[in-house]
């Protein structure tokens, strides 16, 4: 996702883990918050699900906990209540405003400042459905995760400098361009290995799908699949083929990243930090 993207998620939006899924859930984003104005389905890990499950369950939770004892979110206005869900996927809401208005809104329809005015009643009062709030409880808007990678970034080079060769340094963009390229190899040595296809399968497997690149540009939402070629993903157009083709399929990827991450100011791998 993009960080507008990630960055305007509601509560209601995120995948239930309930259902039982060992590596990957996913989901759709609204078209409104999209830089293409399309909705697309987008793929959860499951680690980053349940981070973001104890997240809700305890700082979010307690962010709420002290807007609500402040009076916060009454003294707000023109805000939406969500008294209910309907339709394909529940993405229908049922809304009141502050004027007693009912009306109704799908939610692929909503844009970033919409969905900030989206609450609901909660057991202790109003609460909101954007699922990234700030200390004091209100909705953590998009561009703030620009501040929150550099301090963290800062972070690691104060208590870093002197005793690693680079302290890490990461961005919004870095981290989504880092999962571009993982799914890039992990899609190529798939192909190319992991299934054992014949060239012939691995032909038509690519007319029916389309290959990697276009799978990977199609998760980014490029407009084209030239962007994603030669601007996005450009550390790995120097590559050989066959640093796609190492023989285990998990440590394949990662030693592919870690060779790109070497190349790349743009990549960040953990383990080589």
């Amino acid at each position: 996702m993009q960080r507008t993207e990630g960055g305007s998620l509601l509560t209601i939006e995120i995948p239930d883990l309930a259902g039982g899924a060992r590596y990957f859930c996913d989901g759709k984003l609204g078209r409104e918050v999209t830089k293409s104005k399309r909705e697309r389905t987008v793929f959860y890990s499951a680690d980053a699900l349940r981070a973001v499950e104890t997240y809700m369950r305890t700082s979010r939770r307690a962010a709420i906990r002290r807007a609500q004892a402040k009076g916060r979110y009454e003294a707000m206005r023109g805000l939406w209540i969500v008294t209910g869900r309907s339709g394909f996927e529940q993405r229908e809401l049922h809304l009141v405003d502050e004027t007693g208005e009912v009306f109704e809104r799908n939610i692929t329809s909503l844009d970033v400042e919409d969905r900030q005015q989206l609450y609901v009643e909660g057991e202790g009062g109003l609460e909101p459905l954007w699922l990234w709030l700030s200390e004091d409880g209100r909705p953590f808007l998009p561009h703030s995760w620009e501040a929150v990678y550099r301090a963290a970034s800062e972070r690691c080079r104060v208590l870093l400098e002197g005793k690693v060769s680079k302290p890490p340094y990461f961005t919004p963009h870095m981290a989504r361009h880092t999962f571009a390229l993982f799914i890039l190899a992990a899609l190529q040595h798939a192909l190319d290995n992991r299934f054992g296809l014949t060239p012939q399968e691995r032909k038509e497997f690519r007319l029916l799908y389309g290959d990697s690149w276009r799978l990977v540009k199609n998760l980014l939402d490029h407009a084209s699949e030239e962007t994603t070629r030669s601007i996005y993903l450009a550390p790995v157009s120097d590559l050989q083929v066959r640093s796609l083709l190492l023989e285990d399929n998990h440590d394949g990827v990662t030693e592919l990243l870690a060779q790109i991450a070497r190349l790349s100011e743009r990549v960040m791998d953990e383990v080589a930090s």
